[in-house]
């Protein structure tokens, strides 16, 4: 029962973070950045209809389909974790999805057609919100505890053994 109240606490702070900041970044930011660390660090508010780095933007429809079915099939498989630290992993990547679905569905231009809000901006590097970090922290986990050989059914955090 504490990994499913792990994966569901981290789902609900990851994905209640990225829809408070999205609304205080619609509010608070126009289309001029504001500078918070010189031109390291810009907040910057960006709407993007296609996937990471604007791929795709009139795959909208595309991208809201395969973000409900990687969702679903983490709920799904999150059933099955036992390690801790996969269940941080899982929520992670739920709260991401939640919070760039939620944009998707009910933003404009319409429903599954909806752009996401980003608004955090690095040099070098595109335009990105609160679940997209999540959802990139989520997988920099995985891989290591993957490297480390942590399988997500395993009790302990400690690496198996062959």
């Amino acid at each position: 029962m504490k990994i499913r109240r792990i994966i569901i606490w981290v789902t609900f702070i990851a994905a209640g973070l990225d829809i408070v900041s999205k609304q205080v970044a619609l509010k608070n930011l126009g289309s001029e950045p504001k500078r918070l660390i010189g031109s390291f660090l810009q907040l910057h508010l960006l709407f993007n209809s296609g996937a990471a780095f604007s791929f795709a933007p009139s795959a909208t429809y595309i991208f809201s389909i395969i973000s409900l079915s990687i969702g679903g099939a983490t709920v799904y498989f999150s059933r099955k974790i036992t390690s801790q630290a996969w269940a941080y992993v899982a929520g992670l990547i739920l709260g991401g999805i939640i919070g760039n679905t939620l944009d998707r569905l009910f933003r404009p231009p319409g429903f599954l057609r909806g752009e996401v809000v980003d608004w955090i901006q690095l040099p070098h590097w595109p335009t990105f919100n609160l679940a997209d970090s999540s959802i990139f922290v989520a997988a920099a986990i995985a891989c290591i505890l993957t490297y480390r050989n942590i399988h997500p059914t395993q009790s302990n955090n400690s690496p198996k053994q062959n």
